[in-house]
């Protein structure tokens, strides 16, 4: 199966940078978009041959999240159950017959670290959530998880310590998922390979120059980890400050 995740930084505006070639072109399983930046009723997306689901933030322009899958969930959730973390449309998750796939835009940490208190509320909450799905059955997560897990996961860590997305206890929540039973895929398959980011500030020509940082993610189920065929960076697709990240497995 093929998974693709995408943050694309305002649905309505990828739209008319090549947004559907790519679609078409990736032919996923299943598709998902993070930072859709719409409320209901402001897209017509319905790609042929999918079944699709949005979920929406309160405020408007801020957020947002949707899958397009071919195959039909047994079942779609929104949020984690939460109301003080379900306000933004950050999560939707799809029940399939042998497995749970999410997918999740995380909550930004902001400047001055703002919102790190909220943040670190999240992650409890977040993980909690994951754990009680994969007792159940196996879990594949997907989105941007706003956080440089390692210093290979950024170009310059030494000068962005302590900033939002690499930060000691952004980094140490991200390290506390995988201890409790998941993995990360692409360092999975390439624990050393260096300068391979899936975000580039649009300041200081940042992304001709790869000064980049990798926090989009697949996470899956330790169980699932021998199933990984290819995870991989979509670092040449452009129209967002993101680029797509794919999955495959057996």
């Amino acid at each position: 199966m093929k998974f693709v995740s995408w943050n694309v930084n305002g649905f309505r505006a990828i739209l008319g940078k090549g947004f559907y070639g790519f679609f078409k072109d990736a032919d996923a399983d299943i598709f998902s978009l993070q930072e859709t930046k719409l409320q209901a009723g402001q897209h017509d997306a319905v790609p042929e041959g999918y079944f699709e689901y949005w979920s929406y933030a309160q405020k408007k322009g801020y957020s947002g999240t949707a899958v397009f899958t071919k195959t039909e969930p047994l079942n779609v959730t929104y949020g984690l159950g939460f109301e003080t973390h379900d306000q933004e449309g950050r999560v939707i998750t799809l029940e399939f017959p042998d497995f749970y796939y999410v997918t999740v835009y995380t909550p930004n940490s902001q400047d001055g670290l703002a919102r790190l208190d909220y943040r670190m509320e999240w992650e409890e909450a977040f993980k909690a959530y994951l754990q009680t799905l994969d007792q159940k059955k196996p879990v594949i997560l997907c989105g941007d998880m706003n956080v440089a897990h390692q210093e290979i996961d950024l170009k310059n860590p030494k000068q962005n310590r302590n900033n939002a997305g690499f930060t000691d206890q952004e980094r140490e929540k991200f390290s506390a998922l995988l201890q409790a039973g998941f993995v990360d895929s692409f360092r999975y398959l390439y624990p050393d390979m260096e300068n391979a980011y899936s975000w580039w500030s649009y300041r200081f020509n940042a992304r001709s120059r790869n000064a980049g940082w990798r926090i989009d993610y697949f996470i899956v189920s330790d169980r699932l980890k021998t199933r990984i065929k290819d995870s991989r960076i979509c670092a040449e697709v452009q129209g967002s400050d993101h680029c797509p990240v794919v999955l495959e497995l057996d």
